[in-house]
């Protein structure tokens, strides 16, 4: 089954870019849960999608009730909050669509919706000088650690024939 990023209202559209960019390169399905707060066009998001945005498969839903009735599956809050780490985490099973919820840049998920969902909310491990880091940059971490739990399914591992070429650096 499918890897999702989910962003609950996010408020800077560099970042959600960004993140779109990354979904188009991993084949993830991107959900957005309003409030945005910006424009969700591609005049404010295409300097960091670049011209990707065609390849992200994204959705947007009126609130977190709408987001959750419509999609079931394994939810993974990140939280500077978790007691977890991302690599505790399992991402193998194929039965299952995966859900990776990221909160807004400001103030992060609800704390209600956290407190429902104690076992599965994770943080990334850093120091005690900064209380987070930037999202677009957490959400590439931690997909990439759920790719590598699933040995990168269906991703290019070198560099495709339809681009430069695995050969390109020898050539």
């Amino acid at each position: 089954m499918k890897l999702n990023i989910v962003l609950y209202g996010p408020e800077i559209p560099q970042n959600t870019g960004n993140i779109m960019r990354t979904c188009a390169g991993t084949d993830t399905i991107l959900h957005i849960i309003e409030p945005i707060g910006f424009k969700l066009d591609p005049k404010y998001i295409k300097r960091s999608g670049v011209n990707y945005l065609e390849h992200v498969v994204y959705y947007v839903y009126k609130n977190w009730e709408e987001f959750t009735t419509s999609n079931p599956g394994t939810y993974a809050f990140f939280t500077r909050y978790g007691n977890k780490t991302p690599d505790q985490f399992d991402f193998t099973s194929s039965k299952n669509n995966y859900y990776l919820i990221f909160g807004k840049e400001s103030t992060g998920i609800p704390k209600e919706i956290l407190r429902e969902h104690l076992d599965s909310c994770i943080r990334l491990p850093m120091s005690d000088k900064i209380r987070s880091l930037n999202l677009a940059n957490v959400v590439c971490a931690v997909l990439y650690e759920a790719l590598r739990q699933r040995n990168y399914d269906g991703l290019f591992k070198e560099e495709p024939d339809s681009l430069k070429g695995p050969n390109w650096l020898t050539e």
